[in-house]
């Protein structure tokens, strides 16, 4: 070693921010092996390495005993007090053992040493950049694909796309650009491994918050996002300015903010809704783009029933269910969907079953929606549903 090896970890520890200490403290260890695999493995060796010239020493290290069983470990304490007086049973002497061609094998060792530390510095500054990056969106080139599993160039590492992560009908091409969801980042032997997605709700909402000045500054808050990955999104979105619509915020002149969203997701449909306090105003907003009658809510359960028009029955619904499903995942709620033609049947069965329990509405709330009117039952609904709850009392009478 010498002091052009002492100034490159000088620099090192200013650039890559690499403690100089812990690097020469390896390397000292790795000498001690290199010693050892060189000169003997039954001896107890030190490696002291000068911090400014660079100069490397090995001293043999001997225990100072009464009774020596093993000289190439023990000295005896007469011979160690003919070194020094002061030597007593129990101490450690040490010799200097530097062999003269020990430079060559030190100077090999310190390089592979700094250039493994080097490796794994720049892997755990990766992995620190990326952790603190999860739950964001990046965009990357396709680098290669295998085994329909995607591999993204991020830039300073590559990340995993994996099949159950992507999203069906997308299709991916070598060195396309792409925008990912940074999903999870772990640590491995060969460096950070991070992992992607498409089909996370997160990317939407990430999206909208690039599109969205509104969301950025926090005027406009996304409250919940239900998604179907490919096939159709739900966003419910708040604002507590009473001057800013945070429906029409997210939409943009003439769609432009959506449209751009809806086109990074390949078409992907998007229903933007208002997030509502009202368990029924929120369900009665999620079910859009079909038109709500009544909501009933039964708290305990937390589950509703709501009550469309006839001919809004299978729009209500969705293809597949997908329109409700994602309602309920949107509200947290439970709901079924009932057309008023099968609710008005079903009522009159109800009414006249004569095992009726008597506390059969104490958890049920009904809410009356009309076009343009909040969704909070009104007073006249109130009244009618504490009359219909005093009529099955009699009734059970």
């Amino acid at each position: 070693m010498n002091k052009e090896l002492i100034l490159a970890m000088d620099d090192l520890e200013k650039e890559r921010d690499i403690s100089k200490d812990l690097l020469i403290e390896a390397i000292e260890s790795a000498l001690v092996s290199a010693y050892k695999k060189n000169y003997g493995t039954a001896q107890n060796v030190r490696v002291s390495i000068d911090r400014e010239r660079g100069d490397v020493d090995v001293f043999m290290r001997k225990d100072v005993v009464d009774v020596v069983t093993n000289p190439l470990v023990e000295v005896a304490l007469e011979e160690a007090r003919a070194i020094d007086p002061e030597y007593e049973l129990g101490d450690v002497i040490e010799y200097k053992v530097t062999p003269k061609d020990f430079g060559r094998i030190a100077a090999q060792t310190a390089k592979q040493v700094v250039v493994q530390r080097i490796r794994e510095a720049e892997r755990g500054i990766i992995y620190e950049d990326y952790v603190n990056r999860q739950s964001e969106i990046v965009t990357g080139i396709i680098h290669r694909i295998s085994n329909e599993t995607v591999f993204v160039n991020l830039g300073r590492t590559e990340g995993i796309l994996p099949v159950n992560e992507q999203v069906k009908g997308e299709r991916y091409e070598v060195n396309s650009r792409i925008k990912v969801y940074i999903m999870d980042v772990k640590k491995t032997t060969k460096g950070p491994q991070v992992f992607l997605s498409r089909s996370h709700p997160g990317l939407v909402k990430r999206l909208f918050e690039l599109e969205v000045p509104e969301i950025q500054d926090g005027i406009v808050e996304i409250k919940s996002i239900a998604r179907e990955a490919g096939s159709r999104t739900k966003i419910a979105v708040y604002s507590d300015d009473e001057n800013v619509d945070p429906v029409g915020a997210c939409v943009g002149t003439r769609g432009i903010r959506v449209q751009a969203v809806v086109n990074e997701l390949f078409d992907e449909k998007i229903d933007i809704i208002n997030w509502s306090d009202d368990p029924a105003g929120m369900i009665s907003n999620a079910l859009a783009p079909a038109k709500v009658e009544k909501v009933i809510i039964n708290e305990d359960e937390k589950s509703a029933t709501v009550i469309v028009p006839d001919y809004q029955l299978s729009l209500a619904i969705g293809k597949e269910g997908q329109n409700v499903r994602l309602a309920a995942k949107l509200t947290g709620w439970k709901i079924d969907i009932k057309s008023s033609s099968q609710y008005s049947e079903s009522a009159d069965d109800y009414i006249e079953d004569e095992d009726l329990p008597v506390d059969y509405n104490d958890n049920i709330e009904e809410v009356e929606l009309t076009d343009g009117e909040e969704m909070i039952p009104s007073e006249e609904d109130t009244a009618e549903k504490d009359a219909a709850s005093e009529e099955v009392v009699e009734i059970d009478e």
